[in-house]
């Protein structure tokens, strides 16, 4: 057998013997940890972790130290392809600004947080423990039902939205305690998400706290009760998940469920088409209007005050407005889980035709006697005018008489003042002075009678039937 032979058969041989000591049928070993963990893009994530070996205290007696390593993407811890992320005792971290072992080894405890992870750290990692000297080494692979354990770190630039149970609330009754639970995901313990709840009933009671699921990972879990009513049917109720983390802005994801309330109907009420009150012979419509959930399997029935029987089935009934059908109607609102009566509405009359003939009516009698008193009042005027003109005109007609007269008598007294002057040289015919006229003087005389007053006279009487026609016109 040459040297290299022997050589290599003793190596074999010292493999064989530590494969042998780290896992002989005395060294039953295996760890929990979670499959898979999803972790936030500039946070941090703790994976939980906890190992058994058999015959652990008896080992951990004969060891002086105990280190943590974590493998990345394969198991080999001696592979030149291996990639070791950290190993504590040499305290080597690569690809990571930090990586601690929170857990106590002494106590089996490899419980790790990942800090400032980011997307490049997605992958798979193995937990390595070593307890020196030479006591007890081995990548634990296994879980504890011997099937294939290792941690799937997922990293991601938005967290997972809230979980929020029940999410269908179709079956709640009014008045009943309502529990809604909304849970999210908090990777980091540091760091963990605040929940906020948003749209909720004002009786709502709510307690949050931190919570260690079956895995041993953590979330925020909150709790919130509150006794269900007619108002919270279909209402959006929001949780809302806020994320810390080292970045410029944190992440905010929210879940929303619309809640579900059964209940019997409420707010009954009646509405009338067109509104009271209402002329004779309009076509008016009643319409009853209530909130119910089952609202497609509510029913509405139709009375009349003084009336045992129901006059009508539906939500709404419509009729021919006459004396005979006024008065006060109500309606009742029902499904399977109640009912509720209406008030009760009054239908009156407005008027036999309606409220535009009674306008119309009014505005025509308001006309009529705009009219009336015009033409009264225009009659009057035309009267005080005629009687006005009438006195003007024998106030003038005496006026211009008084004037012939004067005129008159000044023509006598000179006729006699030149019969006295001139009895020696002239003879005048005798005149008769009876039958001077006002208006149109005439003068009776011989032939050798002057005629000079014979037309002053005439002038004169012509002269002032001018001015009388005149002040006639002018009036």
């Amino acid at each position: 057998m040459s040297v290299f032979q022997i050589t290599s058969f003793i190596n074999i041989i010292i493999i064989s013997s530590v494969f042998l000591h780290t896992q002989s049928a005395d060294d039953i070993y295996f760890a929990v940890m979670p499959q898979t963990v999803t972790a936030l893009t500039g946070s941090c994530v703790q994976i939980p972790c906890t190992f058994n070996i058999s015959n652990f205290e008896g080992k951990r007696n004969n060891t002086q130290s105990v280190y943590g390593i974590w493998l990345k993407n394969k198991s080999q811890f001696a592979d030149r392809d291996g990639f070791i992320a950290f190993n504590s005792s040499e305290n080597i971290i690569r690809g990571f600004s930090d990586i601690q072992i929170t857990g106590n080894l002494s106590e089996r405890n490899c419980t790790t947080v990942f800090y400032n992870i980011m997307k490049n750290h997605s992958d798979i990692y193995y937990f390595r423990l070593e307890m020196e000297p030479n006591v007890f080494r081995a990548t634990f692979i296994t879980s504890q039902h011997g099937s294939r354990k290792i941690v799937n770190i997922t990293v991601r630039d938005s967290p997972q939205p809230p979980e929020l149970k029940p999410n269908d609330q179709r079956s709640v009754m009014e008045e009943t305690t309502v529990n809604l639970n909304c849970s999210a995901e908090a990777p980091c313990p540091k760091q963990p998400p605040t929940i906020s709840w948003s749209n909720i009933p004002e009786s709502a009671n709510i307690t949050t706290q931190l919570q260690e699921k079956p895995d041993k990972t953590l979330s925020v879990f909150s709790h919130m009760t509150f006794k269900a009513s007619y108002m919270d049917h279909r209402k959006n109720i929001s949780c809302t998940a806020t994320y810390p983390r080292n970045t410029r802005e944190d992440s905010t994801v929210e879940t929303t469920v619309m809640l579900q309330v059964l209940f019997p109907p409420k707010e009954t009420h009646i509405i009338i088409t067109p509104s009271a009150p209402v002329a004779i012979e309009t076509n008016v419509t009643l319409t009853c209007k209530s909130k119910a959930n089952p609202s497609n399997e509510t029913s509405y029935t139709w009375y009349k005050r003084g009336q045992e029987m129901k006059i009508a089935q539906g939500m709404k009934i419509s009729f021919i407005v006459t004396h005979n059908n006024t008065g006060s109607y109500f309606c009742i609102a029902k499904n399977k889980h109640g009912n509720q009566s209406s008030a009760e509405i009054q239908l009156t009359v407005g008027g036999e035709r309606g409220f535009s003939r009674v306008i119309y009516g009014c505005t025509g009698a308001l006309l009529a006697f705009v009219l009336l008193s015009a033409v009264l009042f225009f009659c009057m005027r035309t009267k005080t005018s005629s009687q006005a003109h009438v006195i003007g005109r024998d106030q003038a007609t005496d006026k211009n008489s008084d004037m012939v007269a004067i005129y008159a008598n000044s023509s006598i007294a000179n006729s006699k003042k030149s019969e006295k002057k001139e009895t020696d040289d002239l003879h005048y015919g005798e005149i008769d002075f009876s039958k001077l006229q006002t208006g149109n003087m005439t003068r009776e005389h011989s032939n050798n009678g002057p005629q000079t007053e014979y037309a002053e006279i005439q002038a004169t009487g012509r002269n002032n039937k001018k001015i009388i026609e005149q002040m006639d016109k002018q009036i």
